[in-house]
């Protein structure tokens, strides 16, 4: 059973996910505040609520998500691309094509910023998988989908997590205490990470405030999309 002191993110991405089964699609760019989302599969730490308190104390509450993976920092310097959408065919047959679109659409957005960057696992970073996106050996984004059905359709939700300029070693710092606060033998590493303000080519924009770049990037996923 899940406490009221660690919800399921994901209320209106689910209300997406029931439009997106009636034929409706939708993209969503948004950015969190800081917090540690990690997946319903975490419930088999025990002491996972008594963590989640005790870091919900320091400004970092955990939330809980319904797709896979692993521990995932939000804050500051983060942007999120969420798309809802109907789909022709079971996960099972066309869950990595659902992948491949979502990583080909981040990499369009960010070759546009002069960053080249394609989809591969990432030993080290938090919440690895195959279809991270990284620039060289270094993550720059995540990956993760949810799927629901209704009869014989089926509906899915890709979520992509851009780091920008956020505070990797922050990040990094924070997700590791909170595993070890766990007692969980994931650790993970800042050198394993970069961000878009790290890796685009010097330009006569370089003392853009945050805001300036995050509304850039958000530029380039918008063209990326349409």
């Amino acid at each position: 059973m899940l406490v009221p002191d660690t919800p399921i993110v994901g209320d209106v991405e689910l209300q997406w996910l029931a439009a997106a089964l009636d034929g409706e699609a939708r993209a969503v760019i948004w950015a969190g505040v800081p917090a540690l989302v990690a997946p319903i599969s975490y419930r088999r730490h025990a002491s996972l609520d008594e963590v989640g308190r005790m870091f919900a104390a320091r400004g970092w509450p955990l939330r809980l998500r319904r797709s896979g993976g692993g521990l995932v920092p939000q804050g500051p310097g983060v942007l999120n691309l969420t798309l809802a959408y109907p789909c022709d065919g079971a996960p099972g047959l066309m869950a990595d094509a659902v992948y491949r679109h979502l990583c080909e659409l981040l990499a369009r957005a960010l070759s546009t910023l002069g960053i080249e960057a394609s989809p591969r696992t990432v030993e080290g970073s938090f919440c690895d998988g195959r279809y991270n996106l990284a620039v060289g050996d270094r993550k720059i984004a995540g990956t993760a989908q949810y799927w629901r059905r209704a009869g014989d359709r089926h509906a899915v939700l890709a979520h992509a997590l851009l780091l920008v300029d956020a505070d990797i070693e922050r990040l990094t710092e924070v997700a590791n205490q909170f595993e070890s606060t766990l007692q969980s033998e994931r650790r993970y590493r800042a050198d394993a990470l970069t961000t878009v303000a790290r890796e685009r080519p010097c330009t006569d924009d370089d003392n853009a405030s945050p805001q300036a770049l995050q509304q850039q990037v958000v530029r380039a996923l918008v063209a990326a999309i349409e």
